[in-house]
């Protein structure tokens, strides 16, 4: 979805969801959709039934760790989408200031910091992932007690302002599509990073979601770091690497 959409004001529903959370569900929620459905002993952000199979709708703007044993319990049974919000552009809101620009910027690749907590599940067949790219309000409070006493602010509501685009990811390929095009076979996370002019901590961050994936293979080591090849190629099929297995 490429063209930006201006949220409705959202009805915030239970569970003391964010007004972002609340937002972006409302956006997500067709006729039909069940909010806040009791499953399992869990609670799904939106239940859908649709051709006699029922899908659930996760709207996750924190850690995905917290999903874990949720997706545990219902991914073999339930198809499941994590729509994950990545804010491009955050405008920090404070008491008795003027509006500013925060010098913080997500991209896609932001997604990779959440992944890291579930890895093992990108090869399940029922999970898949909507990245949405958004500008956001953060409305901050000023408070004392933070910082050892010596007061700052914090982030009291995260206010959806705009989406400007979504990522649909239904496989594990279709992330392995965002490493940069003419990697060598053999490569390392610094290689990911120069030639897709990333950092090289989401370089680290998608290599060590593919490792666990199985997506790719580590075959040693150098000074640069840990030298990686895609699964599907063949060990036998390369020519003899000089690097060195460390421990």
């Amino acid at each position: 979805m490429s063209n930006e959409t201006q949220p409705e004001q959202p009805h915030i529903g239970t569970l003391n969801e964010g007004s972002l959370h609340a937002a972006l569900k409302q956006h997500y929620s067709e006729p039909g959709d069940i909010s806040e459905a009791p499953l399992n002993g869990f609670v799904v952000d939106l239940l859908r039934v649709k051709n006699n199979q029922n899908s659930i709708i996760e709207i996750q703007t924190t850690s995905f760790a917290s999903m874990r044993k949720k997706l545990n319990a219902l991914l073999d049974t339930y198809k499941i989408t994590i729509v994950y919000p990545i804010s491009i552009h955050t405008t920090l809101l404070k008491p008795d200031k003027a509006p500013r620009k925060s010098p913080k910027r997500g991209d896609l690749f932001t997604i990779f910091s959440e992944l890291v907590s579930i890895p093992d599940l990108l090869q399940h067949p029922n999970l898949s992932f909507e990245a949405v790219l958004v500008s956001v309000n953060k409305v901050q409070k000023y408070e004392k007690q933070l910082r050892r006493n010596r007061g700052g602010y914090r982030t009291i509501n995260t206010e959806l302002i705009s989406i400007h685009e979504t990522y649909h990811f239904h496989h594990l390929k279709d992330f392995m599509d965002l490493l940069p095009d003419g990697l060598p076979n053999e490569f390392t996370t610094a290689d990911i990073s120069s030639s897709g002019k990333i950092s090289r901590s989401s370089a680290q961050q998608m290599a060590y979601c593919f490792r666990k994936a199985g997506a790719i293979v580590e075959i040693g080591k150098t000074k640069v770091g840990k030298v990686y090849v895609k699964s599907e190629i063949n060990p036998q099929e390369r020519l003899e690497h000089p690097y060195q297995q460390h421990d």
